[in-house]
């Protein structure tokens, strides 16, 4: 057992297991946070940084260095500077969780980033000049143990201690204390909100409520089922429609519920590139629940991810001033539902 880990107490080390041979197996399922409107917390808890970019769980081993996207696609080629860094670690054996980010003025930009997401070809990696940088989280793997068991301020602790953190690789920085301005400092730096966590929780493989989104504004992911045609000027399309899944009492079967249209936030390029996908999707038949009155809409399988911004959703479950940030590769559309904090509708 390394020191680092030896020298824990006894009731922690008994919570170590052996790491699965295969690591790539813990970015099945990694801990998601669950919105709240909660602000009143006590010692037990912990505060970072919201941030908006794309999850990675970070695999270093005897096979090498690696990236691979919550659902599971390897990502090396999109971001190869992170990928050495990895590799560069005195550390051989680790994985860790964590966000890839693009920062404009400070501030992470999930617009920025996606002019990194979607480059595989080498060439077009080293052209781009959107630098991306790896704030890393959590620590899942050490040195052949699994400490997902640990503590998360152990967890974090042991995180410092095995990576060097430089060039792209950042570490996430987290406060321990909050007070009532906390949350509104954090909207005043034109941050994504705080990410509260318990301090003595283990790394569930689940959305968790030991796990807190405290957010600035609304925004989440949405399923694309469909999209109308550009009017006047407008190239591509005119709107994109939008839904998300409804799984009623948690059975397998799970409704696309309506949420909207949005015709905002798209570059001429996103119009055009976007509407070449949405083309080889078409379906004759709505994917939607519920009625979607538009004029002549067209239909598309349900298999992008788009995220939004918005404002606020309806009385009768719309979405108000909705804007278009990007699409989402590491999301699988099944898992896309209404965000809502307890006590306030879903």
């Amino acid at each position: 057992m390394p020191a680092a880990l030896d020298r824990l107490p006894a009731a922690q080390r008994a919570r170590l297991r052996p790491a699965p041979e295969d690591r790539s197996t813990l970015a099945d399922r990694p801990m998601l946070a669950t919105l709240s409107d909660r602000r009143a917390f006590d010692d037990r808890w912990l505060f970072e940084r919201k941030l908006d970019g794309v999850r990675a769980l970070a695999v270093r081993d005897g096979a090498g260095a690696r990236l691979l996207s919550r659902t599971g696609r390897v990502m090396d080629g999109t971001y190869p500077e992170v990928v050495a860094a990895l590799a560069a670690q005195e550390c051989g054996d680790f994985v860790a969780d964590g966000e890839i980010v693009a920062l404009r003025d400070g501030r992470t930009d999930f617009s920025l980033l996606q002019q990194r997401m979607g480059l595989t070809d080498p060439r077009a990696v080293r052209a781009s000049p959107v630098a991306v940088f790896y704030y890393v989280f959590d620590l899942l793997v050490l040195d052949g143990w699994n400490t997902g068991g640990l503590p998360q301020r152990t967890r974090k602790a042991l995180l410092r201690g095995a990576l060097g953190f430089h060039g792209p690789l950042r570490s996430t920085p987290h406060r321990n204390h909050v007070d009532g301005d906390l949350l509104a400092d954090a909207c005043d730096r034109g941050w994504e909100g705080l990410i509260a966590k318990r301090a003595d929780a283990p790394y569930q493989a689940r959305r968790s409520a030991d796990w807190l989104k405290l957010k600035c504004a609304a925004g989440q992911e949405f399923v694309i089922g469909g999209f109308t045609e550009p009017a006047g000027s407008r190239t591509g399309f005119g709107a994109l429609l939008i839904g998300y899944y409804d799984h009623g009492d948690g059975g397998d079967s799970a409704r696309l519920r309506y949420a909207g249209k949005v015709g905002t936030g798209y570059d001429r390029r996103t119009l055009l590139t976007l509407r070449a996908r949405l083309d080889a999707l078409a379906q004759p038949r709505s994917p939607f629940a519920d009625p979607v009155r538009e004029r002549a809409p067209r239909w598309v399988r349900p298999e992008l991810v788009a995220q939004l911004g918005f404002s606020e959703w309806t009385r009768d479950g719309m979405l108000r001033h909705p804007r278009f940030l990007g699409l989402r590769e590491d999301r699988r559309p099944a898992e896309v539902v209404r965000e809502s904090a307890p006590g306030q509708p879903g």
